[in-house]
């Protein structure tokens, strides 16, 4: 009887017995130790916990604080034969600081921490609670504070809940995230990282915002947005990773929020097996569609003018031709650009799917390539104007120079190669989703691209009389056909000076020396072409190919110079995803151009739309900060920025306003008036 009375008593004295320690009380922050119960049983848990109310303006931190800051830090001092967990952390809060982000909590916060009663505990005996803490507050400044906290609870038969106390745990505990029920599938590609979630209860009707905060604190670029996006049912974050980070798994909270506003949380852990995974922007019928409006638009783009050449010659040709020889060279010429288009879309996949991070015009950035690419320009040059031919003369360089079927599909090969370095209007859409797609219906995007640039030219193997309106051949064509070697000269002047930009002088002069060597070696076959027969046919084809042999061996001293702050340019920075945030939160307006050398659309929008006065003046008036994101080399981080855009391949424009929080995506090709528009002009 006498103990039902003391539990009786207890029960109406425990409001009187408190479940909270005296308070560390400062400026910025009061601290208590509290306890979810007012009395103890053998044998039983409980909740303790360190509870932080702050000051308006300032936060504490979370396990992970993020850019900057330190995770709070409580050692629990018990009676023999207790035992304590960790502490339970609840999810915590982005907190922009400047140009950091930070991971924690503002206004207040419980971290509550597991207790065990040994069974051993005797009724009428105090159970005493020793917590030394130490936690850091920050504001405008980040001040450490720590304090020492003592709670003596009275051991009785039964535990005995805190009225006050237990509701504000019930309440945490509704924020401490729970382990996720659902596949959790990790994916890397370069910079860029993705976290998918696929199980019951996720879908877009219910979930309209989600966020990744990573256990450990270097993982994630805690300034990048966070792309929430569903591929085949799956909750797909879009991450971009901090400089260096290469995980082997991603592991943190996940919080989500419904159209209602309620945030959930939960713990996930995936290890990384395959490449990041991204939503396509727009859908796959879409995505086929802007292929071929791109691939069209696409031979009106200065990076096919070299090639039209070609063309012209072949369309020139064709006419007064039996209709099914028109028919077969269509077909040839379009096979040639859908086969090629093919190669380098499953090239691109395949490069992704290896964790690469490669998008459009990818081979450019390979100094060798570009080397390439500049001595075969020169040879079609060379063959235009009849320092060496296969006959018939014409249709281009070497298999490409090769009349008939051949002849077509190869120069259609070729004029892929060529096309690359631009993106047309629609190309960006469709090869943003296409990336994001199963690799068949990628292949799929990529074949309608190839069909759009061949377009024009198939059109004349289903109308084969439109020939007929076509110039008869005649001898203005071996005029036209030198004429056309000019063009090509060009081109390989300019790739000449895309490889200045990769690979610096040197690769400028292994560039030259390989040329002259080219040219001595062709000069040499169209030598031995004008003979009949005889040793000088053999001396001539031998020199041809040593020299080729000669050129090709050149190509492996080629290497990438590393990129300076003096490649943005006069009146340009370069860009970072640390420099955008920082001048974001300056309040500043901010103009990122992505480019690249090798991209003749991006260097055309320059010269006629960026560096016209009417922009200078406007960025000048406007304060306008002007980043230029080179992707002359490669570089992944700006890669990732395309991907973060839905874009493949540059150019990319984009636009921060004061304040604003997202940028505006100007259009691919630009005036003057587009961007002053843009800034509100």
């Amino acid at each position: 009887m006498w103990r039902l009375a003391v539990m009786f008593l207890l029960g109406l004295a425990a409001p009187a017995l408190g479940a909270e320690s005296a308070p560390h009380r400062s400026p910025r922050a009061t601290a208590t130790l509290a306890t979810d119960v007012a009395a103890v049983a053998p044998g039983t848990g409980f909740q303790a916990g360190l509870r932080l109310r702050l000051e308006p303006g300032w936060h504490s931190y979370w396990r992970n604080a993020g850019d900057a800051g330190a995770p709070t830090e409580i050692a629990l001092t018990l009676p023999d034969g207790a035992t304590h967990g960790p502490i339970a952390w609840p999810a915590p809060w982005r907190i922009p600081y400047g140009p950091l982000v930070n991971y924690g909590y503002r206004n207040e916060v419980l971290l509550p921490i597991a207790v065990q009663v040994p069974a051993s505990a005797r009724p009428g005996e105090a159970f005493r609670i020793e917590a030394e803490a130490s936690w850091l507050v920050c504001a405008e400044l980040c001040i450490p504070e720590e304090g020492r906290f003592v709670i003596e609870l009275p051991v009785a038969d039964r535990a005995v809940p805190a009225p006050v106390e237990a509701p504000l745990f019930e309440a945490t505990a509704a924020r401490i995230p729970r382990p996720a029920p659902w596949t959790v599938q990790a994916g890397m590609t370069g910079a860029t990282a993705s976290l998918a979630l696929a199980g019951p209860g996720l879908s877009p009707e219910i979930v309209r915002e989600a966020s990744f905060f990573p256990f450990e604190p270097g993982v994630i670029e805690t300034t990048a947005p966070q792309s929430l996006a569903w591929r085949d049912g799956s909750l797909v974050l879009g991450l971009r990773l901090a400089e260096g980070a290469r995980p082997q798994a991603l592991a943190g909270t996940v919080t989500l929020r419904d159209a209602g506003g309620q945030r959930a949380s939960f713990d996930v852990s995936g290890p990384v097996t395959g490449p990041a995974l991204a939503a396509p922007v727009i859908p796959f019928a879409t995505a086929i569609l802007f292929a071929l409006l791109g691939g069209l638009i696409l031979n009106l783009m200065p990076c096919v003018f070299p090639v039209l050449a070609m063309k012209a010659m072949a369309l020139a040709r064709l006419s007064g031709e039996a209709r099914r020889e028109v028919r077969i060279h269509a077909a040839s010429y379009t096979a040639g650009v859908m086969a090629t288009f093919a190669a380098i879309g499953g090239a691109l996949i395949a490069l992704r799917e290896g964790g690469e991070a490669a998008g459009w015009g990818f081979q450019f950035t390979n100094p060798a390539f570009v080397a390439g690419m500049a001595w075969l320009m020169l040879a079609v040059a060379l063959n235009l104007l009849g320092v060496f031919w296969v006959r018939p003369v014409g249709a281009g360089h070497g298999l490409a120079a090769r009349g008939g079927h051949a002849g077509a599909f190869f120069t259609g090969a070729l004029a892929v190669l060529l096309a690359t370095p631009c993106t047309a209007p629609f190309m960006a859409a469709a090869l943003g989703a296409a990336l994001a797609m199963p690799a068949e219906q990628a292949v799929a995007v990529f074949l309608a691209l190839g069909l759009g640039l061949a377009a024009p030219y198939a059109l004349l193997g289903v109308v084969p009389s439109l020939t007929r309106l076509l110039p008869r051949p005649g001898p203005w064509m071996e005029r036209l056909r030198q004429a056309l070697a000019f063009p090509m000269l060009a081109a390989a002047a300019w790739l000449v000076w895309v490889l200045a930009q990769l690979a610096g002088p040197d690769g400028v002069m292994i560039a030259l020396a390989g040329a002259v060597v080219l040219a001595i070696g062709l000069w040499a076959l169209g030598w031995a072409q004008r003979a009949d027969a005889g040793r000088r046919v053999t001396l001539g084809r031998a020199a041809a190919g040593l020299a080729l042999l000669g050129a090709v061996a050149l190509l492996p001293q080629l290497t990438t110079a590393p990129a300076s702050a003096a490649d943005a340019g006069p009146g340009a920075e370069p860009w970072s995803a640390a420099r955008v945030a920082q001048l974001r939160a300056e309040g500043r307006p901010v103009f990122v151009n992505a480019t690249a050398a090798w991209c003749i659309t991006c260097q055309v929008n320059e010269r006629i739309a960026l560096r016209g006065a009417a922009v200078q003046d406007a960025f000048a008036a406007r304060n306008v900060a002007y980043l230029k994101a080179d992707w002359t080399r490669g570089d992944p981080a700006i890669g990732a920025l395309l991907r973060e855009h839905g874009r493949e391949g540059v150019p990319l424009y984009l636009y921060w306003a004061p304040g604003a929080a997202a940028p505006i995506v100007l259009p691919q090709l630009l005036t003057e008036g587009i961007v002053t528009e843009a800034l509100g002009l």
